[in-house]
């Protein structure tokens, strides 16, 4: 509390501290200052790594689009609204383990920890471009800590195959052969295995519509990853935007009972 005896007293100059004091004062300042930990320089940027949801979006094979149906009106009421429906794996979404495994984790039982993690992007987009069969492979892996240095613990490690450059003519996205097959690029199985067991990966990301190459008819790489605990998030954006190395990804997934999945916004921080 400051009483008015101690404000005359400052007034009159009796509690002014002397030079000594002053310099002991700057120099017990500089001590802590020197001593003090370096603060982390902030982050420069933010980028979206999801695609905007629309009914014109690709969707696997058979099923339907998102649909958007207008159901409240500012002009009745003040309020807009929409009914949306869409199936849980559609635009930029998380596979959780359940989609590929019963009695796996559901979406509300996702460890929080495990939706922000080191992001890495493993770019194959030059096989991409004349392969669209093309897989990340250990050697592509191998390739990338031999670059880059070790994948950081509990990471997510997402491909890059230039995918996205499709996403405006959803029949290229797709990819259909003649017999219905899709053909794009994936993780192998046993680059998918390799992750989880060598790198203690929390989950993988690709930015076409599976985590598996089109073509694997045993869903090899969804097996591996969903089936040791992890999980995918597929048709992710700008990854050609972020760095190999040093961003960090947060994942907003969705968080209803029992779900085997559901559209996230996905955000890299570089």
């Amino acid at each position: 509390m400051c009483t008015p005896e101690i404000v005359r007293l400052a007034h009159d100059g009796a509690l002014r501290p002397s030079r000594r004091a002053l310099f002991g004062l700057a120099g017990l300042t500089a001590v802590a200052a020197a001593a003090a930990p370096a603060v982390a320089a902030p982050r420069t940027g933010v980028v979206d790594l999801t695609h905007t949801l629309t009914p014109q979006l690709p969707v696997w094979p058979g099923n339907p689009p998102m649909v958007m149906v207008p159901v409240a009106w500012h002009a009745s009421g003040g309020f807009g609204q929409f009914a949306l429906g869409y199936w849980e794996h559609t635009g930029t979404h998380i596979d959780a383990p359940a989609h590929r495994v019963p009695g796996a984790a559901t979406t509300e039982a996702l460890p929080v920890e495990d939706l922000v993690a080191p992001l890495v992007v493993i770019d194959i987009s030059a096989k991409a471009a004349v392969d669209a069969d093309a897989v990340v492979t250990v050697a592509d892996i191998d390739s990338w800590r031999a670059q880059h240095g070790e994948i950081p613990p509990r990471a997510f490690v997402a491909m890059y195959s230039g995918w996205e450059q499709r996403i405006t003519q959803p029949s290229t996205f797709l990819n259909l052969d003649h017999r219905g097959t899709p053909h794009a690029p994936g993780f192998s199985a046993a680059a998918a295995e390799y992750l989880v067991a060598q790198c203690g990966i929390v989950g993988a990301g690709v930015d076409t519509l599976s985590l598996d190459c089109g073509v694997d008819p045993e869903y090899g790489a969804h097996t591996a990853l969903l089936g040791a605990g992890r999980y995918g998030v597929e048709m992710l954006a700008n990854l050609a935007s972020v760095p190999a190395k040093g961003a960090t990804v947060v994942i907003g997934a969705p968080k209803h009972a029992g779900g085997t999945g559901g559209p996230c916004r996905v955000l890299a921080l570089t």
